[in-house]
């Protein structure tokens, strides 16, 4: 079996000490460029590998970020995840992904394991249960920065990268009352979120401002499967609404399999619009499902340049927001 390379063999081949070869791969400025090609071409030669555990414990910091979901399966997740790691990657780190499944005891477990592995920084979408955020406030003691997203705690002093909630609400409901809706069935997410409570009270509000005749039959659902039963409950009535709302790509899924079990064609017997991460699922669909965009991609992309800021010294607290628009 190979040996593997160490600074010392370097050392003793070039017939310098381990402290010049060490300076020279960091490209320290006190070492000559002579000496740094000949440190760089051996150690290339060689196939040497820095002990990033032993710089770890070192700094006390890693190259590796933390990540952490409620659940990577969900369409607007695997965007800001890819969008995270392709943005990290390109800045020399790597990423650390984690998934709580929704539940708090796993979420700090999966915090300790990020404090332990010397994270530099954390990205975090807490549970729909998480109540307290402080266990992730108490990083900043360990100059880890944490940047909260899309499931975000209503707790102010914290940084947060977020969607436009509300202005997508309001989007939906007024492309809505452009088809003259005579009731609305909506479905919306878990009502002890906050990005459920932005977007129910500026849809509500927009429809309520517009034509306070117009009745709003609320409905939550958690995944797709209580969609597709809110769905089948609330459009099988005689008088059944000609309009729904879905908050999510997840609700959508549960809407569409409902509407299409009762056989009702989209938009001959009812208008739909949603609120989406991309358009793949609207885009399925002929003629496609208007939607609102809220893009995981931008949203993981402005997350990145945040930590980076952070870390580059503007500590300060934010709340960043990324715009929606109207497709469709």
């Amino acid at each position: 079996m190979r040996t593997k390379a160490t600074l010392k063999n370097i050392s003793e081949s070039l017939n310098l000490s381990i402290s010049t070869v060490s300076r020279a791969l960091k490209n320290h400025p006190d070492i000559s460029e002579e000496t740094k090609h000949k440190v760089m071409e051996l150690a290339a030669l060689m196939e040497y590998e820095p002990n990033t555990y032993a710089i770890n414990l070192r700094t006390n910091r890693s190259k590796t970020f933390g990540l952490m979901v409620p659940e990577i399966s969900n369409f607007f997740y695997h965007s800001f995840i890819s969008a995270v790691e392709e943005e990290v990657r390109r800045m020399g780190y790597t990423l650390l992904i984690l998934q709580s499944g929704n539940d708090p005891s796993v979420e700090m477990e999966n915090l300790r394991l990020c404090r332990m592995n010397r994270v530099a920084g954390l990205f975090v979408s807490i549970t729909t249960h998480t109540k307290d955020i402080k266990p992730f406030l108490k990083l900043d003691e360990l100059s880890i920065p944490v940047i909260f997203f899309d499931k975000v705690p209503a707790f102010e002093a914290c940084n947060k990268i977020c969607l436009a909630d509300a202005e997508a609400g309001i989007m939906a409901a007024e492309a809505l009352l452009r088809k003259n809706p005579k009731s609305i069935l909506a479905l919306f997410g878990n009502p002890e979120l906050l990005i459920t409570q932005k977007r129910q009270l500026a849809f509500t509000e927009t429809i309520a401002a517009h034509d306070t005749a117009i009745p709003v039959t609320i409905r939550y659902a958690d995944s797709a499967a209580e969609a597709y039963q809110h769905t089948l409950s609330g459009m099988s009535g005689k008088t059944r609404p000609d309009a729904v709302f879905s908050m999510s790509d997840e609700v959508l899924t549960g809407v569409i399999k409902g509407l299409f079990q009762l056989k009702l064609a989209i938009p001959e017997d009812v208008n739909v619009i949603s609120i989406c991460n991309n358009g793949f699922i609207p885009n399925l669909y002929t003629p496609a499902i208007p939607y609102v965009e809220t893009s995981g991609h931008d949203l993981g992309k402005l997350a990145v340049k945040r930590m980076m800021d952070h870390m580059g010294g503007k500590t300060f607290v934010q709340e960043l927001i990324v715009p929606s628009k109207l497709i469709g």
